[in-house]
This record gives C-alpha cells, structure tokens and sequence, in this order.
C-alpha cells in the first residue's frame, strides 16, 4: 500500500508511516527486542534526516518518517539486517534510476518502494 500510494503520488503521508512505526515499535518492546528496535529506529531515521535536511528535493520528509519504522523493524532483527535494509534501498533506488534514465523515461524515482523491499527482503533473510 505504502508503495503505491508513493508511486503513485510522490509523497509518503504521515497516516501511513507514523502509525506503522509505532506498532514495530511497540511489538519490538513487547517482543523484548525493544533496545535494538529504538537504536535502528534512530540510526535510519537521522541518517535519513541528515541527507533530507542536505538536499529536501533529493528524500522527502515522509521518507524520513518512513526510515523510522523500517529502521525499527530491521534493527529488532540485528545490525547484519538493518545493514542489509539501509544499503539494499540505496541499490534499488539507484538502479531503478539508471533504468529509468536508459528508457529516457523521467529522472525521479520514488525512494519509499526500495526501502519496502529492502526491509522486506532482508527480514526474510534473516527468518530463512
């Protein structure tokens, strides 16, 4: 849903991202995995926050708010996970953006799809 509504409209509301950050959140407490859910919460979203304050145009707000739960969700899991996520979304966005560019169709890729997959897929890893 997340990834539609982004592709879709270019923008990443706080009606999607807040709640869903708060329920990894609250789940990681109660799972006893609340530490590592809070420092991955904190290390994406303020590395997110710093690249967003260095250039708004290039990562959205709502993509920094969407780094907090995503950070959350893959710190619960260990540093190799979070690791994983992070550098996996930076790939898939930039490899969408030289398909894009090769097509000649537009410049702009929208960041939020690349950071699902790439949490999605290395949660995954770590389950398999």
């Amino acid at each position: 849903m997340l990834s539609g509504y982004d592709l879709r409209e270019r923008r990443l509301p706080n009606l999607l991202t807040l709640p869903g950050a708060a329920v990894i959140l609250v789940v990681a407490v109660l799972a006893g995995r609340g530490t590592p859910a809070v420092l991955g919460a904190a290390a994406l979203g303020v590395l997110y926050l710093v690249v967003h304050l260095m250039d708004p145009a290039a990562l959205g707000a709502g993509d920094v708010k969407l780094a907090v739960g995503l950070g959350a969700l893959t710190g619960t899991f260990g540093v190799h996970v979070w690791l994983l996520g992070a550098i996996g979304a930076v790939l898939l966005t930039g490899l969408a953006g030289v398909v894009l560019a090769v097509a000649r169709r537009g410049s702009t890729v929208p960041h939020g799809p690349s950071m699902c997959a790439a949490s999605a897929a290395s949660v995954a890893l770590a389950w398999w």
